[in-house]
């Protein structure tokens, strides 16, 4: 049973490889060769995945590989599958699995809709969902502190990230291989300072978003897309910001092929689970 965990885990690396190698592919095309391939955010990647031969087929083998990546962070965050030390640093990277996993939840929640044909299939609105959601919250009692605080997390997991591939943090984990290791490592680091960046311009958003006191100033790759290319040589920054979330998808690929895994034992997930139910 623990083989079967720790596929669907693999799987879950994988299936978040395929949507960021689309998602910049949408990102490439639209700068490069006029667009038409969708809006530039992981709700467009996934819209072009269901548009292609066997696309429903295909969205839902991605959303079961998101499923599996969901129950990995979850193992990471809740059930410390990562082994992190009971320190600051340990819970902070914890807090960050936990987040990871909500957000792939949501990605799940697009995939399935699509996939049934329930949701729109062009690709989104750009950040409308986040603006809903960063408009919900500042409704909320101490709603413009908690979507700051959101956004300061947010740029401190971009740079936590762009610091993990600069200074090869992840090879902690990720055992590549030594034929092709520094070949690999160049494409891995790119892609994990890529994302990073990109992860700390949306905190930046959100930021901006609390300060002002507006939902509408948050966003998501696609706008932190946007404000790169509004930027002096703009054009060549978004190109490689594109190729940068194509290099993260393949990162995410060699994630699932090589990444050291403690996978918890299903009586202590079971265990956790009726823990959380209780």
């Amino acid at each position: 049973m623990n083989d079967k965990l720790e596929l669907l885990a693999r799987s879950g690396y994988a299936a978040r490889g395929a949507v960021y190698l689309v998602l910049g592919y949408i990102a490439l095309s639209s700068v490069f060769w006029g667009g038409g391939g969708g809006q530039a955010n992981s709700e467009g990647a996934l819209a072009t995945i269901l548009r292609q031969p066997f696309g429903r087929i295909l969205l839902g083998l991605v959303a079961i590989g998101l499923i599996g990546h969901v129950m990995w962070r979850l193992a990471e965050a809740l059930l410390n599958a990562d082994h992190h030390d009971d320190d600051a640093k340990g819970y902070a990277a914890r807090a960050g699995n936990f987040a990871s996993a909500v957000a792939n939840g949501f990605l799940v929640f697009v995939a399935v809709r699509l996939a049934l044909g329930v949701g729109s299939s062009g690709g989104g609105q750009g950040g409308g969902g986040r603006d809903g959601m960063a408009s919900w919250l500042l409704q909320q009692p101490f709603g413009r502190w908690m979507l700051g605080l959101v956004g300061l997390v947010v740029i401190g997991v971009g740079l936590v990230q762009v610091w993990r591939g600069v200074a090869a943090q992840y090879q902690k984990r990720v055992q590549l291989p030594a034929d092709h290791e520094h070949k690999l490592h160049l494409v891995c680091a790119f892609g994990l300072s890529a994302r990073g960046v990109l992860l700390a311009i949306t905190g930046g958003f959100l930021l901006y978003g609390a300060i002002t006191i507006s939902g509408q100033q948050a966003g998501g790759t696609a706008e932190a897309l946007d404000w790169v290319h509004q930027l002096p040589f703009g054009r060549f920054l978004y190109g490689l910001a594109a190729l940068g979330l194509i290099a993260f998808g393949i990162y995410s690929f060699v994630e699932a092929r090589y990444r050291t895994m403690a996978v918890p034992r299903v009586a202590k997930v079971k265990s956790a689970a009726a823990n959380l139910v209780s």
